[in-house]
């Protein structure tokens, strides 16, 4: 099963690069970030006529997260990231796929820090350790999906020295990062790849893209009994060099079933 997290930048905009992706990479469940479109402009049409269900949570101009499934309909759990009844920002979305729970969110960036919209970005991840505190106790194959806008480790940056003051990148973040993975949580691609430069996002100033001067903002965590699945993990890098591209390239994973991963575990 291949499970896949995309920032899309603007769902209409980039629907072609969105629909093309689908088409090659196949992916099974699709987790997308900042649509940039009302929940009536979503294009569903166009989305099951790829062969995929869809549900989502759109906003005007900004933000937006949705989940896609091939060739099933996603089943809506959560509309909106607990603990804030004032928060009207749609930024996460949560539904139950094949026997897994999704959620996907799209964390804000937080910037300029300090100041007000760096405390919202603390007061979002605090909310989502403890709305994920609550999704572990269930004891189910969970995977938490999407763009965090968190670099974790100097590794998940081009250049760390210039990114200290930056909210993506401030202590404060990263610790609370390190805080929600400490859950029981594993961050697939870190895994799997755990002294490589893997980046999923490049700016689209200053050549960023050829420079390879990229940042690792999208990451997939894993439950502990979704852990002992995971076969692969990646990044469609190439996605990134297409015409009209997003600034961020879809990052993957497969998982064996969940029948195989019970044979496989006494040999480990």
């Amino acid at each position: 099963m291949k499970i896949a997290t995309f920032n899309v930048n603007g769902i209409n905009g980039r629907l072609a690069v969105l629909l093309r992706w689908l088409e090659e990479a196949r992916p099974d469940v699709v987790c997308l970030q900042e649509l940039k479109a009302p929940d009536a402009r979503f294009p569903i049409r166009a989305i099951e006529q790829a062969g995929y269900g869809a549900i989502w949570h759109g906003q005007k101009s900004w933000n937006g997260v949705a989940i896609l499934a091939r060739g099933r309909e996603p089943i809506e759990t959560r509309r909106g990231l607990p603990g804030d009844p004032d928060d009207e920002q749609a930024r996460y979305i949560e539904a139950a796929v094949e026997g897994l729970l999704i959620g996907c969110l799209y964390l804000p960036n937080g910037n300029p820090a300090p100041g007000a919209k760096f405390d919202a970005k603390r007061r979002w991840i605090a909310r989502l350790a403890a709305h994920a505190a609550e999704l572990l106790a269930l004891d189910v194959p969970v995977i938490l999906a999407g763009d965090y806008n968190v670099m974790p480790t100097e590794l998940d940056v081009y250049k760390p020295e210039r990114w200290v003051d930056d909210a993506l990148f401030r202590p404060e973040v990263r610790e609370a990062f390190h805080a929600l993975i400490a859950q029981g949580w594993t961050d697939a691609l870190r895994a799997l790849h755990p002294g490589e430069r893997v980046y999923t996002f490049w700016d689209y100033l200053h050549h960023a893209f050829a420079r390879d001067a990229g940042l690792r903002l999208d990451h997939l965590l894993l439950s502990p009994t979704l852990a002992p699945r995971l076969t692969a993990a990646g990044v469609d890098r190439a996605v990134r060099g297409w015409e009209k591209a997003s600034d961020h390239a879809p990052a993957w994973i497969e998982l064996a079933p969940a029948r195989l991963a019970r044979r496989r575990k006494p040999a480990g």
